[in-house]
């Protein structure tokens, strides 16, 4: 049997937390090798990292990432969440419902841009000598490294990209000193450089969900979460990457500069026209900030008042001092696709059947409970969030197994062991 099964490994655990809490309510933590929620005051940190890394140990031995627990009188319950489970724990995440499925924008291409034009200030001979001028030891990229680059990625380089390679090769085997400090970011080897699609921006259910691709008449950039045009080039030394963007949005140029923020899940910023205005001229984009009234895409409504626009993607509800919402206004809009809704915000929980065309439901525990009996739960959800004010981690799992059930996914998993008063 396994030592995450072996009630020896829970109890120090189990006595820090009887010592912070008693024995009179349940209470359930979290535990992985990335960090841990451990309930009560943490007064006495060494004594709950030790217990803790006694539990990673068996974690680690079991070949597990995590496991939640809750801790109910005689009785320790564990609870693995399994493949089904999108996040860090049951009760802080969502069920993929659907294997392998995506949320909305990242299933999003950009739009064509057939008519993008290269900037002006593109200047590929005056970019070579400047970074010559610059790197006059540095060792460059062959043509034929290079175009098995284009090859590999899919894409030929643009032409002021494969000029920045031609004078800095940046293999693993090159000497770097000096070259960061140079360029004015970190730059990816001819072996590294990457296009940057929208599965390397990953982000659990719960998240993506509520995001939107939104893209003005006046951006510069496509509000992509990727795209097959955003080549990654270089970064920052903060977990950003510059790439070179193909695909520009409605303002901007073929092969402009961008920067796409690890903190940020959809598009990108706007730096510069090109890699010559960047590093020659160092001229970067004056970008203005948003113009004009923006489309109800994303909506957070908590007045009473439901946004009922054709355009309208992502609805989150909340308490409204005007009463409940109805969803029957809903019905019909083309982009509904997200739906979440705090405890005691729905009029009639049923009526969420009404909106055939969501794939990501997130509701209260017995509003969830209200769509089962009812069979009302859409059919179409790719995802489902079940969120509990009032209701421990044993209720929110058994309910997750209903929905789980629906969809013949994998359970989620419960093992109890006997523990000494």
């Amino acid at each position: 049997m396994s030592p995450i099964y072996d009630v020896t490994t829970w109890e120090p655990l189990i006595q820090l937390i009887r010592t912070r809490r008693g024995t009179g309510s349940p209470v359930s933590g979290h535990v992985s090798s990335g960090g841990w929620s451990v309930p009560g005051p943490h007064h006495d940190w060494s004594t709950e990292r030790a217990a803790v890394e006694r539990v990673c140990g068996a974690l680690a031995e079991a070949g597990r990432e995590d496991v939640s627990f809750v801790l109910d009188g005689s009785a320790l319950h564990l609870i693995e969440a399994g493949p089904a489970v999108d996040g860090l724990a049951v009760n802080a995440g969502s069920l993929l419902l659907v294997e392998g499925a995506v949320a909305e924008p990242w299933r999003r291409l950009p739009s064509p841009t057939p008519g993008a034009a290269v900037s002006p200030s593109a200047d590929p001979a005056l970019l070579e000598r400047h970074l010559r001028e610059r790197l006059p030891t540095a060792r460059g990229a062959t043509e034929e490294e290079i175009a098995a680059a284009g090859a590999r990625l899919g894409v030929d380089l643009p032409e002021e990209l494969k000029v920045l390679y031609r004078v800095v090769r940046a293999g693993r085997e090159d000497r770097l000193e000096g070259v960061s400090e140079a360029l004015g970011f970190e730059l990816l080897g001819v072996d590294g450089v990457f296009v940057a699609h929208a599965v390397s921006r990953p982000h659990w259910w719960e998240f993506a969900a509520m995001e939107a691709v939104v893209t003005s008449p006046d951006d510069l950039v496509q509000g992509v979460v990727g795209s097959p045009g955003w080549i990654a080039f270089a970064g920052n030394g903060g977990g950003d990457w510059y790439a070179v963007d193909l695909t520009p949005g409605p303002r901007g140029y073929r092969g402009q500069v961008i920067l796409i923020s690890h903190e940020e899940s959809v598009g990108a910023v706007p730096i510069a026209e090109s890699l010559t205005d960047l590093m020659v001229r160092g001229r970067e984009y004056d970008h203005p900030g948003l113009i004009g009234e923006q489309i109800p895409v994303v909506v957070h409504a908590s007045d009473g008042n439901l946004p009922v626009h054709p355009e309208l993607e992502v609805l989150s509800l909340g308490a409204s001092k005007a009463g409940p919402f109805r969803l029957a206004p809903l019905v019909g809009l083309p982009r509904l696709r997200t739906l979440t809704a705090g405890a005691g915000s729905l009029a009639d929980p049923r009526e969420v059947a009404l909106l055939t065309g969501l794939e990501y439901l997130e509701i209260d525990l017995d509003d969830w409970r209200i769509l089962l009996d009812a069979d009302a739960v859409p059919k179409n959800l790719s995802a489902a969030g079940v969120r509990t004010e009032n209701r421990g981690l044993l209720a929110v799992a058994d309910l997750s197994n209903e929905l789980l059930a629906r969809w013949n996914r994998p359970l989620i998993t419960r093992t109890t062991l006997s523990v000494r008063s």
